[in-house]
């Protein structure tokens, strides 16, 4: 790719941040000159944020009332007006994409990378379990012009092999995995460690929070809970006193709960699962499910353990099981294990896939 190419980065939507937007910051890292385009942009979460002083170009969508609050619910709207970003003049277009970001229009000859998240998690897993009708006669509607739009990107890559195989099987198409960028130098295990265990998640139902307090309740154990989203008021209502939900937290507060930890906890099925592998950076040893990228992650037994089912009975097992052999865990080794994921690798290999693509374009 030639030095001086325009290159637009095109996010589905920017309302919090999380691991997501982490690669975005990375990304930035690695093309500081490039050009960011969202529909939704909640500009007052990012106020401390690498991208705090730059332009965000936002849609239309931006303006509505509730866009920052309920962005889900404008999800019939965002293909149409993810189309309508203007991207004519650039050399190059990366989209980030957990919903709409592939249907970003190129022009002119542009090539599209795409660093899938993962195929919409509505569309692609739960519309399957729906009873819904409406709702299942949409996302069928939304999974055919999922396919349309991926058909346009020139080449995928992805966090995890989980997800490469989920688009393999959404959009028929090959992703190289490029794990995302976990600053692992931010986190430090503590000399002395303390009796709570700890998640970090945003709050929303499909991270299944709820198994987390309905087990913690049951064993009476401490939990800390870090994070912030649409389900924080229901947990507060059904956590005993033995669990703390701290909302949001700073980086750096974030470091040091780690850091003190006895273990950090998982119950959801995660793509990749950042906050897990910074988890092991802080020396903390994972309970997790046993699907998804804490596979890729966690190695069995030396940094972790693993769960079957995502329910009370089989997370309980896993605590207990934890506690009996907690001291075998090496906080070394553990933190170790996270540096294969730090984020000057991310950062050369996203380059690399961006320039190999650019490079085919020019021949």
């Amino acid at each position: 790719m030639k030095s001086d190419a325009r290159i637009a980065f095109v996010l589905d939507t920017l309302p919090s941040i999380g691991g997501g937007e982490k690669v975005l910051f990375a990304a930035l890292e690695a093309y500081p000159h490039a050009d960011i385009f969202t529909l939704i942009y909640n500009k007052k979460i990012f106020a401390h944020s690498p991208i705090a002083k730059r332009i965000v170009n936002t849609s239309w969508l931006d303006a509505l009332p509730f866009a920052h609050t309920r962005h889900r619910y404008l999800l019939p709207l965002m293909p149409a007006a993810i189309e309508q970003i203007n991207l004519h003049g650039y050399d190059a277009i990366v989209s980030f994409n957990y919903a709409v970001a592939n249907g970003a229009k190129n022009h002119n000859g542009a090539r599209h990378v795409s660093y899938t998240h993962t195929p919409m998690r509505y569309a692609w897993t739960d519309a399957r379990l729906t009873t819904n009708p409406l709702f299942g006669w949409m996302m069928r509607l939304f999974r055919s012009w999922d396919k349309r739009a991926a058909s346009r990107v020139h080449a995928f890559a992805t966090n995890s092999e989980t997800v490469s195989h989920r688009i393999r099987r959404a959009y028929g198409r090959d992703a190289r995995v490029i794990h995302p960028p976990v600053e692992t130098d931010r986190f430090r295990p503590s000399a002395k460690r303390e009796d709570y265990f700890i998640t970090v998640t945003r709050l929303v139902p499909h991270k299944k929070i709820d198994l987390l307090v309905q087990t913690f309740n049951q064993l009476n154990l401490p939990l800390v809970i870090v994070g912030d989203g649409p389900e924080l008021p229901r947990l507060r209502r059904m956590a005993n006193s033995n669990i703390k939900l701290l909302g949001f937290q700073s980086d750096e507060a974030v470091a040091e709960l780690l850091g003190k930890a006895r273990a950090f906890v998982c119950a959801a099925e995660e793509d990749f699962g950042i906050a897990i592998v910074e988890a092991q950076a802080a020396g903390c040893p994972v309970i997790a499910y046993g699907a998804g990228g804490a596979r890729e992650t966690v190695i069995e037994n030396e940094t972790g353990i693993f769960f079957d089912e995502q329910s009370m009975e089989s997370l309980s097992e896993a605590v207990q099981q934890f506690e009996k052999g907690s001291d075998s865990f090496s906080t070394d080794r553990i933190a170790q294990n996270a540096q294969r994921f730090n984020k000057p690798r991310f950062i050369r290999e996203f380059k690399e896939f961006v320039e190999r693509v650019g490079a085919t374009h020019q021949h």
